[in-house]
């Protein structure tokens, strides 16, 4: 095949990596950073668990999240194909409807997303799939902000799959596609970050009910069989796979950062 006609995709690839490679860096090793070092010991109190994994987990999870971003960005490279091959007219449509539909969908692809993630979780769970869609992630039982990626080849296919599906049914920009990824490697990173950040009420309850906290995903890695919600508890509620200790363990972590507060200073 002519070269002159591979260079320009071989490019785009190149392209799509350095930008995926740098948003993962950037949080995995941002949040790892202000969480586990300079933070450590003001957050002491909302850690969530007393050790931390060993550096050589830390190392292979990044090995296995940039061979993640590969996958991601040749999924991505082939969306783009189809886009300029005119197979793709989503993007144009979208971009026609306006700002309210630009936010819309966003919110909108975040939320389908979240359902995504919650079956195809579920189904890489099952026991015929998991050794070869979902151990590699599981490697990890006690998760650290470079677990994002760290998927097995098949997870990290089927984590890929959701834009190019999703852009083909709804109308959707690509810079919606841009901040809809910049959402999920945030969620992602703090969801493995090993500290309880969201707030609780005085009963010890989340905040914001909806939202999947860090102790949520943190039992999922500790027990797999529950917790299977990316962004939001409604999945795992309504299908009766939130963990059951998931409140009286949120509970736990937020009140010893009250308990620390509260507690008077000596004389």
């Amino acid at each position: 095949m002519d070269l002159q006609i591979i260079q320009p995709f071989l490019d785009s690839w190149l392209q799509a990596t350095r930008v995926d490679v740098a948003r993962y860096v950037t949080f995995a090793v941002g949040v790892w950073f202000t969480l586990w070092v300079l933070l450590a010991a003001p957050l002491a109190s909302r850690k969530i668990r007393g050790e931390r994994p060993p550096a050589r987990q830390l190392l292979m999870e990044f090995a296995c999240s940039i061979r993640s971003i590969m996958i991601f960005s040749t999924v991505g490279l082939l969306t783009f194909s189809l886009f300029r091959a005119g197979l793709m007219p989503g993007p144009y449509i979208a971009r026609e409807l306006g700002p309210v539909w630009f936010w819309s969908s966003l919110v909108l692809m975040i939320i389908g997303h979240d359902a995504w993630f919650y079956w195809t979780h579920r189904l890489i769970h099952d026991r015929r799939l998991f050794r070869a869609f979902h151990r590699r992630h599981h490697r990890s039982h006690n998760p650290s902000p470079f677990t994002a990626y760290s998927f097995d080849l098949g997870e990290a296919a089927i984590n890929a799959l959701f834009v190019p599906l999703w852009m083909m049914i709804v109308p959707t920009q690509w810079p919606v596609a841009g901040l809809f990824m910049l959402h999920q490697i945030v969620r992602n990173t703090l969801g493995h970050s090993g500290y309880e950040l969201f707030p609780a009420r005085k009963d010890g309850r989340p905040l914001l009910p909806w939202l999947t906290t860090v102790t949520h995903h943190d039992l999922h890695h500790a027990q797999a069989g529950y917790n299977y919600g990316l962004y939001f508890t409604w999945w795992d509620r309504l299908m009766g796979t939130e963990h059951p200790d998931y409140l009286a363990k949120f509970a736990a972590v937020t009140a010893r950062k009250q308990r620390a507060t509260s507690s008077p200073s000596p004389a």
